[in-house]
């Protein structure tokens, strides 16, 4: 109980803390907002999905970094098996300018609230990508997941994420089996600042206290959820 008093005063402050006026992002999850991104359409979704294929993969698993035509080309995150409410909000705040990508920003900027919501059913209907289970050592992330560290305030990520990963609608995002390196690039992303479009600076705050070691192992630890 100590501990989820801690996580309660930790986010009922994060505004504050952060000084973040804005929520970082436009969404606002009335019912109404709810009830529309449930009934995405699945099938419609499949159609579009046809011009996400190049970049996000033929069942949405996501690609690593590599290098086409001598430019480098960041991890691109799976979309399979994520949350509807996850999916439709980062494709409105794309269109919104909320978050900033070159490329998605003039995609999401294309799609109607329609679109994107049944985008966001097509994806979520997929199966999660399976990943190969290296070596790497993801004890210090285990802990981080379970008990978070009372020390720095941080609070344990199934609080949030659920125990498997599994995350919740609105605005957590499923962490299981998504790709390691997009997963980390991401963490890094909230430390900096340059990705701001989390509510109230959450991951800003979580990820500022992180170290590059705990992020690296987060990522892996979590990819390789089966």
């Amino acid at each position: 109980m100590l501990t989820r008093f801690i996580i309660f005063v930790f986010l009922a402050h994060a505004p504050l803390l952060a000084n973040a006026i804005e929520s970082g992002s436009q969404i606002a999850w009335t019912p109404e907002t709810l009830r529309f991104v449930k009934n995405g359409n699945a099938e419609k979704g499949q159609d579009l999905a046809g011009t996400c294929m190049a970049c996000h993969g033929e069942r949405g698993e996501g690609t690593n970094s590599e290098v086409r035509d001598d430019e480098k080309i960041s991890a691109i995150p799976a979309l399979a098996g994520q949350l509807p409410t996850y999916t439709y909000k980062q494709l409105r705040d794309y269109a919104n300018g909320d978050r900033i990508n070159a490329t998605m920003n003039a995609i999401a900027k294309s799609l109607s609230e329609q679109d994107a919501a049944d985008l966001a059913a097509w994806y979520g209907s997929l199966s999660r990508p399976r990943h190969p289970i290296g070596e790497f050592d993801v004890a210090k992330a285990e802990n981080m997941v379970k008990d978070g560290d009372g020390k720095r305030i941080l609070p344990p990520c199934f609080v949030c994420h659920g125990q498997n990963g599994e995350g919740e609608k609105i605005d957590i995002p499923r962490l299981a089996r998504q790709r390691a390196e997009y997963f980390e690039n991401t963490l890094k992303a909230y430390k900096t600042g340059d990705r701001h479009n989390d509510i109230y600076s959450k991951m800003r705050l979580i990820s500022k206290q992180l170290t590059d070691e705990e992020i690296k192992a987060l990522s892996i630890y979590y990819q390789q959820i089966q």
